[in-house]
């Protein structure tokens, strides 16, 4: 009886969270893969139109594949004004990054925004330390520096003196802001989590996110030839729609309610060495072998941060 009491209603057994812990860790690893390829793709697409417009028909995109999965199993009622509040603030933080990010490809390389984005483990942990209490391990005080030292070295290409000079570039900056804004969200998905499923939670953030863009790109789509832009822009916008957008949201979103932000974001280290072989594997050259040792230092970041409890 005592153990009915200690696990019923609103409680789960031991054996129940292992579980869901094990499944958010599986499920990360190919979110992980699935953000990897969002960095190439991204790349290959972000010359072919506005990033505001391509961030908007991506996050319309995503949210209209969602919709009747939601409508069938919750219905499409509008949420009252606090919970839209809510999903505004978060789909805010994510149409920065996302704007951030088809910027940024624009002037630098796959390579170096998927080593910027291995920062926003630090980042994140920074913030879940002021808004959710959250406080790091002794291996998470080794590795995040670890991290964030690899980070730093792929990008100036293992070169001192473009530290010192400060020889980073424009596309840089502009996708270190917007990876500051992702460390963010994935601390308020936890922090402005009322108990709502996940799955609506992440649909009203992409509705949101889309009205946003919608209202920051009307002044673009003017501009725009819809019969110059080659179908595989709008095959791109689809893949990212789906796999990169869809099906990362309802993962990182669901996984930060399960095994926190801060490690969820740590899986984040692992996308400088998958865009690198995802590169190989399309036939792009080896980069410069001075940026290996930090790769190597993210590599073991990730490893030393994936073993703690």
């Amino acid at each position: 009886m005592d153990k009915v009491l200690t696990y019923g209603e609103g409680h789960q057994s031991p054996s129940a969270t292992d579980r869901r812990v094990q499944r958010s860790h599986l499920l990360m690893m190919i979110a992980t893969a699935l953000v990897a390829t969002s960095f190439p793709v991204g790349a290959a697409i972000t010359n072919g139109l506005d990033s505001l417009v391509l961030t908007f028909l991506r996050f319309a995109l995503a949210a209209l594949l969602l919709a009747p999965f939601v409508a069938w199993r919750y219905g499409l009622v509008i949420p009252r004004l606090q919970d839209l509040a809510r999903y505004a603030v978060l789909s805010a933080f994510l149409v920065v990054f996302f704007w951030c990010m088809f910027a940024a490809l624009r002037l630098t390389s796959a390579l170096n925004t998927a080593t910027i984005f291995a920062l926003t483990p630090s980042i994140t942990a920074a913030a879940s330390a002021f808004l959710l209490r959250e406080k790091l391990t002794g291996k998470a005080r080794i590795a995040l520096p670890l991290g964030v030292i690899g980070a730093v070295w792929v990008i100036s290409r293992g070169d001192p003196t473009a530290l010192t000079s400060l020889k980073f570039g424009l596309g840089d900056g502009i996708f270190l802001a917007g990876t500051i804004a992702l460390g963010i969200y994935s601390t308020l998905v936890k922090f402005l989590h009322r108990g709502e499923p996940m799955v609506q939670m992440t649909f009203w953030t992409l509705t949101t996110g889309a009205i946003w863009l919608l209202l920051l790109s009307t002044s673009h789509w003017s501009d725009i030839e819809w019969s110059a832009v080659p179908v595989s822009i709008f095959a791109g916008i689809a893949y990212l729609a789906v796999f990169t957008t869809l099906v990362t949201f309802f993962v990182f979103q669901w996984s930060a309610t399960i095994i926190g932000p801060t490690k969820v974001m740590l899986y984040t280290y692992l996308n400088p060495a998958l865009v690198l072989i995802i590169g190989l594997v399309l036939g792009q050259e080896l980069p410069p072998l001075a940026i290996y040792p930090g790769l190597l230092l993210i590599l073991a970041a990730t490893f030393i941060l994936q073993s703690s409890k």
